[in-house]
């Protein structure tokens, strides 16, 4: 009886119907459209993002130092006056000392072949921040008033100890930022984002050497150029002459050293052999820089594991626009027309209950309940909806098709992957290059091994290109989401046409009957 009554009444009121399933279909195959699109641009912008591989996915590990193990280094000197340990009157002091700051903990290079060797890793490099405190002054005379008190100096102060001797002395203090650069993967490293200004940058020539790239910005601070000499301690106080091979200039926004020296040579004036602070990670692939940072995780499970970057954003040019239009203006106008179709539903449907009014007065005379009406009115808009969904799914996979035969080339413009100033010159990560890392020692830093599903090679001057096509398939997903936008939007309109339905009195409805 429901069946054939349904039938029925959608025969009668063919016109209505049409409209109703119409508008639907038309929601629900632009929303098919718009989702085709979008991944379609998606899948174009990974193909692109593969052909960068992991140009801007580095991945940074570092490790929080424990209690008590930061020990980067002070002045002054204590001694008991009247004895023979103290500096005489006039001593000259010029001390420098090089080591770890207190932010960074030190991490083997174990641990940086560990991550080498992960499987979604393509190449991994560790790095040495140090800090070095420069302390310079010359040691006063002594006024002494007796006693075996103590006496003592800081940077531009004194103290006294209780009936002690006493001084005042000025020391000179001076401190900068020395960056250990892995030669070996020097694409990953500090310097990979930096141009070289003037002189050059680092060959593996260089990787014992006493050479040093100085940031431009320090440099003409202190009257840096290529050929000057910058001294730079160690653990015992002592300094070791560098000379200044290159200038270096980074982008803004980023937070660069002021010196740079092989990582071997840093390693052996801080006296950390074997050791790193940081370590560099590319990922093979955009899709895998997730997967590295559980992996690192599971590996270094006391390390900080952070995503450093957003590979998309090096994307430019047409790709870029299509993938925002796709994703946010189709997104928009497809929830629009969902809306403006439900609407319509709602409002036919409720205006085919009015003009239903004797109908249903003489069903509930017959001794139809409001149930058995709302379920009929709601079944007939659920039907309705099937059959845009129906339609709507063809005029989806027409709108796809057309989207994928009208659709220009798109293109990535995508510029050098590292700067000049990167060890061995610029890299471009693509597949055949070499990657990886191995484990390196006091003066030879990590050197190459064998890395993942890619690596960096030597960069091409000029800009590089990549020419997609734009493909708009229609997955099984989508064709799920738009069966229950479907039924959902025929749910909606039979729930209020069934409540008109239900207000309906049969002494008001056959009072209408001619």
């Amino acid at each position: 009886m429901f069946f054939t009554y349904l039938r029925r009444e959608l025969r009668r009121r063919m016109r209505q119907a049409v409209f109703i399933a119409l508008g639907l279909a038309l929601g629900i195959g632009l929303v098919i459209t718009v989702t085709a699109a979008a991944s379609g641009v998606k899948n174009a912008q990974g193909t692109v993002l593969h052909a960068l591989y992991g140009v801007g996915t580095d991945v940074t590990v570092t490790k929080t130092p424990t209690a008590g193990s930061d020990t980067p280094g002070s002045f002054g000197f204590g001694f008991r006056t009247g004895t023979t340990k103290r500096p005489a009157a006039g001593t000259k002091i010029d001390t420098s000392t090089l080591a770890a700051g207190g932010a960074l903990g030190s991490i083997s290079s174990s641990s940086v072949t560990t991550v080498a060797d992960l499987h979604d890793v393509s190449a991994a490099a560790g790095g040495l921040t140090l800090n070095d405190r420069t302390l310079s002054g010359t040691i006063p005379a002594i006024n002494t008033s007796g006693g075996s008190g103590t006496g003592g100096f800081g940077g531009g102060s004194g103290g006294s100890g209780g009936g002690g001797g006493s001084f005042r002395a000025n020391f000179s203090t001076n401190t900068f930022g020395v960056d250990g650069v892995d030669i070996g993967t020097g694409e990953l490293g500090p310097l990979s984002s930096g141009t070289i200004s003037s002189g050059r940058t680092f060959t593996t020539a260089d990787a014992s050497s006493d050479v040093a790239l100085v940031d431009s910005s320090y440099a003409t601070q202190n009257k840096l150029s290529v050929g000057s000499t910058i001294a730079i301690g160690n653990s015992k106080g002592t300094t070791t002459n560098f000379k200044v091979v290159g200038i270096v200039s980074e982008p803004a926004g980023d937070n660069p050293s002021d010196v740079y020296i092989p990582i071997g040579v840093a390693q052996s004036l801080a006296n950390m052999k074997n050791d790193v602070n940081t370590v560099y990670v590319a990922a093979s692939s955009a899709s895998a820089i997730s997967t590295v940072s559980s992996e690192i995780k599971t590996a270094l499970p006391s390390d900080t594991v952070t995503n450093s970057s957003d590979l998309a954003s090096e994307v430019t040019g047409s790709l870029s626009s299509a993938s925002s239009l796709a994703n946010n203006l189709g997104k928009w106008l497809a929830i629009a027309v969902l809306i403006a179709a439900f609407g319509l539903a709602i409002l036919l449907t409720m205006a085919a209950v009015s003009r239903r009014v004797r109908e249903f007065g003489t069903l509930k005379a017959l001794g139809w309940k409001s149930r058995r009406i709302i379920g009929q009115v709601m079944g007939e808009a659920v039907a309705m909806g099937i059959i845009g969904g129906v339609v709507g799914i063809g005029l989806g996979f027409a709108g796809a098709e057309l989207v994928s035969k009208l659709s220009h080339k798109l293109t990535a413009v995508v510029g050098q992957t590292t700067g000049s100033a990167t060890p061995g010159g610029a890299r471009q990560f693509g597949a055949g290059g070499t990657g990886g890392t191995g484990a390196g020692g006091t003066g030879g830093g990590f050197g190459g091994g064998g890395g993942g599903g890619g690596g960096f090679r030597a960069a091409t001057p000029a800009s590089h290109t990549v020419t997609v096509h734009l493909s708009a398939a229609v997955s099984t997903n989508v064709i799920l989401l738009a069966v229950l936008l479907a039924v959902a939007g025929g749910l909606l309109a039979g729930m209020f046409g069934g409540w008109r339905a239900a207000r309906l009195r049969p002494a008001a409805a056959l009072a209408k009957v001619a």
